[in-house]
């Protein structure tokens, strides 16, 4: 009797073309939980099992892998639901059952998992898809030692070529500022290289953050604790991006999409400000130097002025790069170039390559327009 409960405990039910139910085996390794949580096998009173009854439209994936009370079922087996979660519920569980079975195909259980994506598949927040880039990633030695950082974690399973981006945004940087510098200076380029060298140092410092935090996350955060205040549980509930996709049983409020943008422009301005700080600051120092050494040079150069620069450039990073990196990351790349481009990778990079190029020289001009705006730099004659 145990052994035709474990047999129907490793097979999934479902109805065939004709209408007439069939059962299929599955390949993973699936423990049965109790009799009564089946609802098709006879009271425990009953010496036999009597015949399975399938119900149209529905299967049910009976497994449980790992421990706690990870259990997957039909979202709507039973018959005390009492209006449960709807389509969210439904979502989730279907999640659960994806994860499971692309588990089991890999060879994989729960156990063999990070914690935080292990309770993730458990809660039904990510689909199959992710599981399967998560053992993608983990067979490259570089991409195996960055899953170990939450960070990285949640930003390379929604998106396989974020260190790509990474690179390409740095690696651009300086070629791009400088040039968008020179376009925008032209016979006072030289004259104004202590401006030029400022603005590169401060560009390159906050590339980084520039791609890090408008970038798409598949969410692994564990819940706040019951005491955190409502603000931190608004934020904590926003999308990294404010455009990014939703995964299925996931979704996200207006309010949550413009609080992503109000989060993230708090973040950057605080990454401006130091950048600034630090790039303005370095700037002085060799200005000085250079008056030391040179009498002609001390006429015409002047300090830059660091809390204003800083300042200012923090408010631009909060605005003018908050905006035009969300944009960049949620609608044209994840939204636009990635649908049509996933089974073309090559073709993808360059896209994503030439969009963030064009993106950074136009910051690096649009900077330049509104220091002169602003009075933190001026035209010298």
């Amino acid at each position: 009797m145990m052994a035709a409960i474990a047999a129907v405990a490793n097979s999934t039910f479902s109805r065939s073309g004709d209408g007439r139910p069939s059962v299929s085996y599955l390949p993973s390794p699936a423990r049965f939980l109790t009799t009564s949580s089946l609802g098709y096998l006879a009271p425990r009173s009953s010496p036999r099992l009597r015949m399975l009854r399938v119900r149209p439209n529905r299967s049910t994936f009976l497994a449980r892998s790992g421990d706690g009370d990870g259990g997957i079922g039909s979202g709507n087996s039973g018959g005390s639901s009492g209006g449960g979660g709807g389509e969210d519920e439904e979502s989730r569980g279907k999640n659960r059952r994806e994860a499971i079975l692309a588990l089991a195909q890999i060879g994989r259980s729960l156990n063999s998992i990070p914690s935080d994506l292990a309770g993730a598949v458990n809660a039904g927040k990510v689909p199959g898809d992710i599981i399967y880039r998560f053992a993608e990633l983990e067979k490259s030695s570089i991409f195996r030692w960055l899953l170990q950082f939450g960070g990285f974690k949640e930003r390379l399973l929604a998106d396989d070529l974020f260190l790509a981006k990474v690179a390409m945004e740095c690696g651009v940087g300086i070629f791009t500022k400088t040039t968008a510098e020179w376009e925008r200076r032209r016979e006072n380029f030289m004259k104004e290289l202590d401006f030029v060298f400022a603005d590169v140092v401060m560009a390159i410092i906050a590339d980084f953050m520039l791609v890090w935090l408008p970038a798409p996350t598949v969410s692994l955060r564990p819940p706040l604790s019951l005491s955190a205040g409502p603000i931190s549980k608004f934020f904590h509930g926003c999308p990294d991006n404010a455009f990014q996709v939703a995964l299925a049983g996931t979704s996200y409020s207006l309010l949550q999409r413009i609080g992503a943008i109000v989060r993230n422009g708090a973040k950057l301005f605080v990454v401006g400000t130091s950048a600034s700080l630090v790039g303005t600051g370095v700037t002085n120092v060799l200005i000085n130097v250079r008056k030391a050494i040179d009498k002609e040079f001390a006429k015409e150069a002047e300090d830059v002025p660091v809390i204003e620069t800083s300042v200012a450039y923090g408010v631009y990073m909060a605005v003018s790069s908050n905006l035009r990196y969300q944009i960049v990351a949620g609608v044209v790349e994840q939204r636009i170039l990635e649908p049509l481009l996933h089974n073309h990778k090559l073709i993808l990079s360059a896209m994503c390559f030439a969009f963030r190029t064009g993106n950074t020289f136009l910051g690096s001009l649009l900077w330049v327009d509104y220091a002169r705006w602003v009075g933190v730099q001026k035209i010298r004659e």
